[in-house]
């Protein structure tokens, strides 16, 4: 790489690590820059997983304060992200490149749209259960583990706007404030990563220089998501969810 290319990468990891710990996304900044660089898109997608885990746990880091008490259901639903991620990083190496493009802007659009109707829905559902006299269950049930799961093999497969898609479903389905759903976010997006990376580290090719340069990048940005992200009162937040939603559909419609 140029120097101005080296530059640029990491650049794309300060602003990924940043956008993926408010929200997610991240990759969409980072993956045509690598492309652009010259790397092939294989090549591309196992280097940016590699290097945006420091992003993710720098992020889970700066929201420790939201993930106080939330432990079990981390540890509950970090199980299905953990096999997801697995699942979809040895889709990436066994279906075509392409595999997903046609699916993954219609799960993002769903997901923001969830994004902005789950206040009302949540009220809506918060109703039926006191006049049936049910609970809102602490893990979110088998419907939230199973979605995440689902969700993870798309994250361990290419990871754009999977935080998205995470806070959609978990807003859907736990009884909890948007910061601290999206604290649990970022260590389910770490786990994913995580997972993912190690396969790929025995199986698949990957640059250095660009993991190195998106890790600390990403480091960096991770701490600059957390400070800026829990300022953000739950409607700029959920207002930026959508903005960034809606970049990524173009991006990935356009790609």
């Amino acid at each position: 790489m140029s120097i101005w290319e080296l530059l640029a990468v990491f650049a794309a990891g300060i602003g990924a690590g940043t956008i993926n710990t408010i929200v997610g996304s991240g990759t969409l900044i980072t993956f045509p820059v690598l492309l652009a660089t010259g790397l092939p898109p294989v090549t591309a997608t196992v280097s940016n997983a590699l290097g945006l885990i420091p992003g993710s746990i720098s992020g889970a880091i700066g929201y420790r304060e939201e993930l106080k008490g939330q432990r079990p259901l981390i540890l509950r639903l970090g199980v299905a992200s953990a096999i997801g991620g697995l699942g979809g990083a040895v889709l990436l190496l066994m279906l075509p490149p392409r595999a997903f493009e046609t699916i993954v802007p219609v799960l993002v659009a769903l997901a923001l749209v969830l994004v902005v109707l789950q206040p009302r829905i949540s009220a809506a559902v918060q109703r039926r259960r006191e006049r049936t006299g049910t609970v809102t269950r602490a893990d979110g049930g088998p419907v939230l583990f199973g979605g995440l799961l689902l969700a993870s093999v798309y994250g361990g497969y290419f990871t754009a706007a999977q935080g998205i898609i995470y806070l959609s479903l978990m807003g859907m389905l736990l009884d909890d404030t948007l910061q601290r759903l999206n604290a649990v976010k970022n260590v389910l997006a770490a786990i994913v990563n995580t997972i993912a990376a190690l396969f790929f580290l025995f199986v698949a090719d990957f640059d250095w220089t660009a993991v190195l340069l998106i890790a600390v990048g990403s480091a960096i940005g991770g701490q600059l998501g957390a400070k800026i992200g829990r300022r953000l009162p739950p409607l700029a937040l959920r207002v930026f969810i959508v903005v960034v939603g809606i970049f990524a559909i173009v991006q990935l419609v356009l790609r």
